[in-house]
């Protein structure tokens, strides 16, 4: 078993803004593939809380918790009330793109899905006070007249673990999916250092190889 710490990782690209991983803690991790329980999509078990529209372009660590505080009291509002439906879903993470599949009342069969491009994720995060089980990203959602705006999606997990293993997924698929389009030439590097900038915090620190 590897134990990994989750170092802050930051992408260099334009004219995307800048791309943070914030993933503070250690977590111990038998392997970055996520495991699927019988399902027809492979993926992680979640309930989506929905989404909100945030400022800014530039994120750093906390950036999302006002958000997802919003997030979880729209939806223990709207328990109370009788009005949310069925927010059953799984969420499959691979490089290029991230699926949201969401599910029926009985949690089996894929009603209608969710794309995100990997590229345009600005920030994700599974640090949140308000609840440690909840992974949120950030979004770079185009509009019809090409105006954009940065989405906040969260998930809520089964456990703290389950957001800690979807952050270093994302992670591995932002990593994997920004290598590929530098070797094909779609990402121009700025300045004479790597795409890739990795903080690690102490010299012990790991990642998995690819296998």
């Amino acid at each position: 078993m590897l134990k990994t710490k989750l170092n802050v990782l930051t992408l260099r690209k334009e004219p995307l803004p800048t791309v943070i991983f914030h993933e503070p803690e250690a977590i111990e991790l038998c392997s970055a593939t996520p495991h699927a329980k019988s399902r027809t999509h492979a993926g992680y078990k979640v309930t989506y809380l929905g989404k909100m529209t945030i400022s800014g372009t530039q994120f750093l660590s906390g950036c999302t918790e006002s958000a997802v505080v919003s997030l979880v009291e729209r939806r223990a509002l709207d328990q109370q009330q009788g009005t949310n439906p069925s927010s059953n879903s799984l969420l499959e993470i691979r490089p290029f793109q991230v699926r949201l599949h969401h599910l029926d009342e009985h949690g089996e069969v894929s009603v209608t899905v969710d794309a995100y491009q990997v590229a345009r994720i600005a920030y994700c995060t599974a640090d949140h006070s308000v609840r440690p089980n909840i992974f949120a990203w950030i979004y770079r959602e185009i509009n019809d007249d090409l105006s954009f705006q940065m989405d906040c999606h969260a998930v809520e997990c089964e456990s703290k673990l389950e957001a800690k293993k979807l952050a270093h997924s994302m992670m591995e698929a932002f990593r994997k999916t920004f290598q590929s389009m530098s070797s094909d030439g779609r990402i121009h590097k700025s300045g004479s250092t790597d795409d890739f900038a990795e903080d690690s915090s102490t010299p012990d620190d790991s990642t998995p190889d690819d296998g």
